[in-house]
């Protein structure tokens, strides 16, 4: 069995963040969403990995480089158009060379082990196997109908779901699926869709097997799902720890976790957490946040209203001086961005 990582799109509702970085490379935790997905892979014993990614995210392969690191033996595949999942695993036929494989969006967390999925997919015999949750809001994920325990519908993104479960982005699949792939038309959104040739494998009398997990997931497409990764991510690995990196410097600090801060750090006369993520090489002063995630060369300065629900990206300047100019309490700012109120 391999596995096949999805990272070659664009991340448009996830900017400015993603202007400079690829989507799956966004940190949670200070660590890239990918790491996460390569992980839950080799400990699986899954080490022969695919990367799906586009000519521009050579990041991808500068972190990831050959898998080594990991256990794992990376090869990357290239999607030079972006149309669809389908389509982009349907690059990586050659890869998977028929063996069946793990499928997984590389800007997606799962909590839930994929040693469930594979289960379902041995115990039942099947060409298939999908992990679904139960969602309040199945108009926003590709839904499935279930009727004697049996898929016999997935739908993407319906106006009047059929069921409140979702199909979450993890799937594993037999090579049949590349029959599939060849005899689906592009969907109106312009997309070769994964659920469409998933439906056809149904319709063709091919059983596709599902678990539903009851785990915390996110698809880390938005700042607020970043956001609400990064805490859950947090409770899940840290419960009320706090991390400190070396040779960080605190003084007069108020630390509530979790919170987790990088290496070469300075905080001054700040609170700071819980829910807050810093990077290496930041400098905080006079000020207090909590559900916040800054990256790596933040510096941040006097502040008289509190930070929360925040994302800095690298090398943001605050200095928050002249404090009737700065009232916003909720930040979201890309690279390199400055705001000095002094001035």
């Amino acid at each position: 069995m391999k596995g096949l990582i999805l990272c070659a799109g664009k991340g448009t509702r996830l900017q400015p963040f993603s202007y400079t970085q690829p989507k799956s490379m966004i940190p949670v935790v200070n660590k890239p969403v990918l790491e996460y997905c390569i992980e839950s892979l080799t400990k699986q014993g899954i080490n022969e990995i695919g990367i799906a990614i586009n000519q521009s995210q050579q990041v991808i392969i500068d972190q990831v480089g050959n898998g080594q690191k990991y256990g794992a033996n990376v090869k990357y595949i290239y999607q030079t158009e972006q149309k669809g999942i389908a389509h982009a695993v349907k690059q990586a036929e050659q890869f998977l060379d028929g063996e069946p494989f793990i499928l997984l969006l590389g800007d997606n967390l799962i909590a839930e082990d994929l040693k469930v999925l594979i289960d379902t997919y041995n115990i039942n015999n099947s060409h298939g196997s999908m992990m679904l949750a139960s969602v309040p809001n199945p108009q926003d994920y590709g839904v499935v109908e279930i009727q004697k325990e049996q898929i016999i519908s997935l739908v993407e993104k319906p106006k009047n779901p059929k069921s409140n479960l979702a199909i979450i982005g993890v799937y594993l699949l037999d090579s049949s699926i590349f029959e599939a792939i060849n005899n689906i038309q592009m969907s109106p959104r312009g997309e070769y869709e994964i659920t469409d040739a998933i439906q056809w494998l149904i319709d063709q009398g091919k059983s596709i097997s599902y678990t539903i997990t009851n785990s915390l997931f996110s698809d880390v497409g938005t700042v607020d799902r970043w956001l609400e990764a990064n805490e859950w991510m947090m409770n899940q690995k840290w419960n009320n720890q706090i991390k400190v990196g070396k040779p960080t410097i605190l003084e007069n600090c108020i630390i509530k976790g979790p919170v987790i801060i990088g290496d070469n750090c300075t905080i001054i006369n700040a609170e700071i957490g819980p829910y807050v993520c810093i990077g290496n090489d930041c400098r905080i002063e006079n000020c207090e946040m909590d559900n916040s995630i800054l990256l790596e060369k933040v510096i941040i300065k006097n502040l008289k209203y509190p930070v929360s629900k925040s994302v800095f990206g690298r090398e943001v300047y605050i200095n928050g001086d002249d404090q009737n100019m700065i009232t916003n309490l909720n930040f979201v700012l890309g690279d390199k961005s400055k705001i000095n109120s002094g001035n």
